[in-house]
């Protein structure tokens, strides 16, 4: 019987393991708090998941003289320890009369300030004001923006106390305050998703300028990570998809600057899941195309994206790893134990029967019935990998 982290290693090289490999993305705070009542790991354990640790510990550069954000008081989604200098200083203050916590960032530099405005409420965050107001703005970003580094140390002393329990994860450093893994996403962000869309057709030689700006902090960031020990890092995100952007958008705007970053990467003996939830079936040879070791989140039909799980699987290089693609919507809440099982079948007869393949929510979850997450979880266990690959 393989530990966890066996399973996990083995399927994104491509290979069978024991049994088909079970988890879930990212466990929102708002679901272990309200819903479950139990930490992350502890979650794991309690339903016979294979567990993930998520960890981005980031450290200064101080020869660029750049320091931790004294003014930092806690950790956002998606969001490290923040790097700043005497020229990129954050500061927030809150907006009251509003009916979700509201608060107002301002970076402070030497030739101007950005400002953004972020609404959050139980499930999410959300941007009432963009940072991008006004193009040129992306000049301040672009001389003064700092660069976090991977602590390297952090990481190795956390992935050996995790040992074989599962999967060390991490993601690409996204924007200070709000962002994303990828490069367009971030972008979108920073600057409203419409209005990055439009740009490209009225003013596609600055989305490159911009797109340059995120990813070579992106990049600094990647390079710094040889000798870090995680399984595999997160890039990319959902204003990437397909029920967002064309494939041409995505040929011209996002794949020249990801595709670099996946290189880096691999330089620095990093693995790639490359995130797109939302539509992904017009994407999927463009995705591929960038050599991630893995692709996710295959999201279904029936959660209002379009992905047929045997057809992508049929489309993607059997050494490029699927995750996802299971329905927590549908599956998750409001229906019998059964139900979930076959559904948990479905994904396993589709992706999964010749390896290479872990079942997850195609994305987050926020509410979900307990017995059915055991069910989820109890129906992979019998997935099994012998002679005739059924279940």
């Amino acid at each position: 019987m393989m530990t966890s982290r066996e399973r996990f290693l083995t399927v994104l090289q491509g290979g069978k393991p024991d049994r088909l490999p079970v988890t879930t993305h990212w466990v929102t705070g708002y679901f272990l708090q309200q819903v479950a009542h139990l930490d992350e790991q502890a979650f794991y354990e309690r339903f016979g998941l294979d567990p993930i640790l998520y960890l981005a510990p980031h450290r200064p550069d101080p020869a660029k003289g750049e320091y931790f954000d004294p003014d930092q008081s806690a950790v956002g989604f998606l969001e490290s320890r923040r790097i700043v200098s005497d020229n990129w200083r954050i500061h927030s203050e809150p907006i009251t009369g509003r009916d979700h916590p509201t608060a107002r960032w301002t970076i402070v530099t030497p030739k101007g300030t950005l400002t953004m405005v972020l609404e959050s409420g139980a499930y999410s965050s959300w941007v009432l004001e963009p940072l991008i107001k006004q193009k040129r703005d992306i000049d301040l970003i672009g001389e003064f923006g700092t660069a976090p580094l991977c602590d390297v140390e952090v990481v190795q002393r956390a992935a050996r106390d995790y040992g074989e329990r599962g999967l060390v994860r991490s993601y690409v450093c996204c924007f200070d305050i709000f962002g994303q893994p990828g490069t367009w996403q971030d972008a979108t962000c920073l600057a409203g998703t419409e209005e990055m869309i439009m740009a490209t057709y009225d003013d596609p030689q600055w989305v490159h300028e911009f797109l340059k700006i995120l990813q070579r902090r992106k990049a600094t960031y990647l390079e710094s990570m040889a000798g870090a020990p995680y399984d595999i890092l997160e890039l990319g995100g959902g204003s990437a998809s397909s029920t967002v952007i064309s494939p041409k958008i995505f040929d011209d705007f996002v794949a020249p600057y990801d595709a670099p970053l996946i290189e880096i990467a691999h330089s620095r003996g990093q693995r790639i899941a490359y995130h797109t939830c939302g539509g992904m079936m017009p994407m999927l040879e463009h995705i591929a195309a960038m050599k991630p070791d893995a692709m996710e989140t295959f999201t279904p039909p029936g959660m209002g994206a379009d992905v047929d799980l045997a057809e992508a699987r049929r489309r993607i290089p059997r050494e490029i790893c699927m995750i996802g693609g299971f329905d927590q919507l549908h599956f998750f809440t409001g229906c019998s134990a059964e139900e979930t099982r076959r559904e948990v079948r479905r994904c396993f007869e589709a992706a999964g029967s010749d390896g290479g393949y872990i079942l997850c929510p195609s994305d987050q979850f926020f509410d979900a019935e307990l017995p059915l997450i055991e069910a989820f979880a109890d129906e992979a266990h019998q997935c099994t990998y012998d002679v005739t690959s059924a279940c």
